[in-house]
């Protein structure tokens, strides 16, 4: 693998992001850099889609089913107003 990533560009990166690093960690993020840098390479090596697919709906049809009364909806809340949840004021 070539050396995409020398320790100078390592050293600016860490001040962009106000951190330390000593040369040890700098010696090693050079070479993870360079490992990342190799993944998106191998981006290059996906073979192209000419068309678009086809998109198709994948959600399924609404079905009417029994649901909670109001009041067992109801009956877990810790405060309940009118019929209604209540919660806190919102200011």
């Amino acid at each position: 693998m070539p050396d995409s990533v020398d320790a100078e560009e390592v050293r600016h990166v860490a001040d962009l992001a106000r951190v330390d690093l000593d040369d040890d960690e700098v010696d090693e993020f050079v070479d993870q850099f360079g490992d990342i840098l190799a993944h998106f390479e191998a981006l290059e090596d996906v073979p192209e889609v000419e068309a678009e697919p086809d998109l198709v709906n994948v959600m399924r049809a609404d079905e009417v089913e029994e649901c909670l009364s109001q009041a067992d909806a109801l009956a877990n809340a810790d405060e309940t107003e009118d019929g209604r949840f209540k919660g806190p004021n919102v200011s």
